[in-house]
């Protein structure tokens, strides 16, 4: 049996999927349970497919697990209990849920209920809150261990007996608990949201796990060539150098080639990594001025641009693209225009732009990013891109942060991690980059205008907001976390535990890596009950006497 973590959950949505569906509903409702006929194609198209939504589970591209979800009435059961209403309780939006189905092989809980916490979410972020299904009594104990509640007389007949049963969809992220395997890390998370490590794609874990080859091979110098140039493609930039290290090595390196030019500088900053870039430039002697507004408030670029005229001495900007403790997406053209024709040279913190958004960094000096979030790879890698020629200071800077040391020894001058270089290589092939920009772009309008219904303060100004980084404001009263604590135990992994969001009392919802639309539509609600939770418990507490 395969790891759960090699397991795919989705809504089915291709044409291969649901051929995958009509053979598998065959294989369960024909061959395992005889509710109908056999017939030479040994595929089963159920009499309710064209409305049907149907959760499924792939391991690669084999579909081994599925079930079926319908709002229209009257539902299958209807038909078979013509009072129906009178079992459930009252009130209810109510959905019917049916063709249940697993390959024998992977019927250990786990795919059940993810299966069923996938269309509890998929629905109830439409306003449903009751699911209804005809349960094979062969299933019995297992559906009451989801927590559906029988009701009303079995109905079919012969070999083909069900049980109906109903589920508040509410208890959804409960009962996938409680059959999910023992490790918090991997099985019980519905999804992730945090700025990095992101989710991977199955491939790029594949990629990333091939035995490691020289970075002196022949093979690994033109793969690792090919990456670089597809990483320019990606943003414009002529040059690229890649570094094993996180994204404070490329900062580091961009600090280290500003130190070369001995010029004065500007360092912008609206939030933690404006804060950061001057950490940088002050460990390393810089010379430099600060522009510094209030945290996910955007820039006044005529003050920018007065601040620089009257400082003709000052040389080059250095600013964060996307910032990302706040979720502001400072304006790379404003800054671009306000460093025309001075000959100040504009460099940037891109670690949370690109791949998020279009960056385009032609006419940029220096910009950092990495492969562990918006290029939806492992971390380990970071990158520095350039438009320039770079030639080597060894008599001025540390060898590793030397970028001309780099481009003289056609990037690889040391030891470099081939898995991780795969694996990029991996995300960056496979990413329909337009299409991801299109997904984020529409899921943050989508998210941000629900959590203002829900009461929530989002911190950046829609104007100014980066749609890969929803940060949010708690009230006082509700201590972020603990509410991150609690929706990681639900199955969702937001980012809330640095220090600067816990100061502020903020969380944060972020589209770098992999994600599920209908995942991301039940967690606004997910948020909203435990605030009220905790409202409610404090309330409790209040209440007690001395």
């Amino acid at each position: 049996m395969m790891s759960n973590d090699a397991l795919q959950f989705k809504i089915a949505t291709e044409g291969w999927e649901f051929e995958a569906i009509h053979r598998l509903n065959y294989k369960t409702f024909v061959e395992e349970i005889p509710q109908h006929e056999r017939n030479a194609a040994q595929r089963l198209v159920d009499k309710f497919h064209a409305e049907n939504t149907y959760a499924i589970c792939l391991h690669d591209r084999a579909l081994v697990g599925m079930v079926a979800g319908r709002s229209a009435r009257p539902f299958s059961l209807d038909q078979k209990l013509p009072d129906l209403e009178r079992h459930l309780p009252p009130g209810r939006r109510v959905i019917e849920v049916r063709l249940l189905s697993v390959e024998k092989a992977y019927r250990n809980g786990f795919v059940f209920s993810r299966l069923t916490g996938l269309m509890a979410a998929h629905f109830r972020a439409q306003g449903y809150d009751l699911a209804v299904i005809s349960g094979t009594v062969r299933q019995t104990r297992l559906y009451e261990h989801l927590g559906f509640v029988p009701f009303g007389p079995l109905v079919g007949s012969g070999e083909a007996l069900f049980q109906p049963m109903y589920l508040t969809l509410e208890d959804f992220s409960r009962v996938e608990k409680s059959l999910s395997p023992s490790s918090p890390a991997t099985e019980r998370i519905l999804a992730s949201y945090l700025p990095g490590p992101v989710d991977v794609h199955v491939e790029v874990r594949k990629a990333f796990e091939r035995g490691p080859v020289s970075h002196r091979s022949d093979a690994f110098m033109a793969d690792f060539q090919a990456t670089k140039r597809r990483l320019c493609a990606l943003t414009g930039a002529r040059r690229v150098e890649i570094l094993v290290g996180s994204g404070s090595l490329a900062n580091d390196a961009v600090c280290a080639q500003l130190r070369l030019l001995s010029q004065p500088g500007l360092i912008l900053s609206n939030g933690e990594f404006g804060e950061r870039l001057i950490d940088h430039a002050t460990r390393q002697g810089l010379e430099f001025e600060t522009h510094a507004v209030g945290w996910g408030e955007p820039f006044d670029y005529d003050a920018v641009r007065r601040g620089l005229a009257s400082r003709p001495r000052l040389g080059w900007v250095w600013a964060v693209h996307c910032e990302t403790s706040t979720g502001v997406l400072n304006d790379v053209a404003a800054l671009q225009a306000v460093c025309a024709g001075r000959g100040i040279r504009l460099c940037l913190d891109c670690i949370s732009a690109i791949g998020t958004v279009p960056v385009d960094l032609r006419g940029v000096y220096l910009a950092s990013c990495v492969s562990g979030k918006a290029l939806a790879s492992f971390p380990g890698l970071s990158m520095v891109f350039y438009n320039h020629e770079l030639a080597p200071a060894p008599a001025a800077l540390p060898r590793y942060l030397d970028l001309g040391y780099y481009a003289a020894q056609a990037g690889v001058p040391f030891t470099h991690s081939s898995n991780l270089v795969y694996a990029l290589q991996t995300a960056l092939q496979r990413i329909d980059w337009p299409e991801k920009y299109r997904q984020i772009a529409e899921a943050a309008v989508w998210l941000r205008g629900r959590l203002r219904e829900l009461g929530f303060r989002v911190v950046a100004p829609d104007a100014h907001a980066s749609p890969a980084v929803v940060s949010i404001e708690l009230p006082p009263e509700i201590r972020s976390k603990a509410v991150g604590w609690q929706l990681r135990k639900e199955g969702y992994l937001l980012s809330y535990n640095s220090e600067y969001l816990r100061k502020r009392n903020w969380i944060q919802v972020c589209l770098m890596g992999e994600w599920s639309r209908d995942h991301l539509e039940s967690l606004p609600v997910v948020l909203a009950e435990l605030c009220a939770q905790r409202r409610v418990r404090r309330g409790h507490a209040a209440l007690q006497p001395a």
